[in-house]
């Protein structure tokens, strides 16, 4: 059986992104199985997973993500989660919602963010939960990321008050340092307790599917992986002429009409998205709606061209 496609995985807790990607490829005997955007393993929710040649298509993914985690305060961890050592406990009995409230705007937008000692960030050459887990302590330069929207979902209060949040974001966000730097401008430290990733990619965690569900479909000769141009809809489209087409498998660089071509904006994409300008990828199909592959648009002296990048 050829399968070329997506599986929107529902990640269980206490499994790797990787270990994922060998189960998978176990139960559908396939080689080629990719992952598209890393969870710690005590994150659940959405990962998306490529099948066959369209891990291929993992870099043309959307970027941006949308959480649903838990943030106690009155705790610092060495992980900002709280799966790592206490640093600092403190009951903070008096913090009300109204101060968290007043907080939250200055973790909304453009914002510079510390990765945690503990994260898969590379320094020199080795990750920085390599180096950590060694004692050693290394300065990370802050990485500018974007959060869209911050949703305040419950508040308990407490000794160590709780906060859920709904959070979405660009790429490179890490949730547990949202959770650390807001405990810190509360003055009571923070960390974060429990995280879902509801969606990824242009993926949502209300159509993924457990473990549990994709053995009974391929069990029951039911699994169907999701096609690219579901998951590419972001992306323009060009629909190539019999001509073309031919072309278009030999490898050929095509002349295509001026005329911009919008792609759909997702519900997680920043409002007012620019009509992209060359170079940018596109989907490219036949007349018979066949997904053909992704192609490069750019401008030559004379003409838009476009380019074949992957052919299917």
């Amino acid at each position: 059986m050829i399968i070329d496609g997506f599986l929107n995985l529902n990640k269980p807790a206490g499994m790797t992104s990787h270990d994922c990607v060998g189960r998978v490829r176990r139960l559908l005997k396939l080689k080629r199985v990719g992952h598209g955007g890393t969870l710690d393993p005590t994150v659940t929710g959405v990962l998306p997973i490529a099948l066959g040649r369209a891990t291929r298509l993992l870099q043309f993914l959307q970027h941006n993500k949308a959480y649903e985690g838990t943030i106690r305060f009155g705790l610092t961890t060495a992980t900002d989660d709280l799966e790592g050592e206490i640093i600092h406990s403190q009951p903070v009995p008096d913090l009300t919602l109204e101060k968290v409230q007043a907080a939250l705007p200055n973790f909304i937008g453009k914002i510079e963010q510390f990765p945690p000692s503990f994260s898969a960030v590379q320094v020199g050459g080795k990750r920085l939960y390599e180096l950590a887990r060694k004692g050693q302590t290394v300065e990370v330069a802050a990485r500018n990321v974007e959060v869209f929207r911050l949703e305040i979902l419950d508040w308990r209060p407490g000794d160590f008050p709780e906060l859920d949040l709904s959070i979405a974001c660009g790429a490179g966000t890490y949730i547990r340092a949202i959770a650390r730097d807001l405990g810190a401008l509360l003055n009571t430290g923070g960390t974060l307790a429990t995280l879902t990733r509801t969606e990824s990619s242009g993926f949502s965690i209300d159509q993924s599917l457990s473990f549990a569900e994709l053995e009974l479909q391929l069990q029951e000769d039911k699994f169907c992986p999701i096609l690219p141009s579901a998951v590419l809809e972001h992306l323009g489209a060009i629909v190539l002429s019999p001509e073309y087409t031919k072309r278009w498998f030999q490898g050929q660089r095509l002349p295509i009409p001026e005329t911009p071509i919008e792609a759909e904006e997702s519900s997680n994409n920043p409002p007012d998205n620019p009509i992209p300008q060359p170079p940018y990828p596109l989907q490219v199909y036949d007349r018979d709606g066949n997904f053909l592959g992704i192609g490069q648009v750019a401008n030559s002296e004379t003409s838009t061209i476009l380019s074949p990048q992957i052919v299917f």
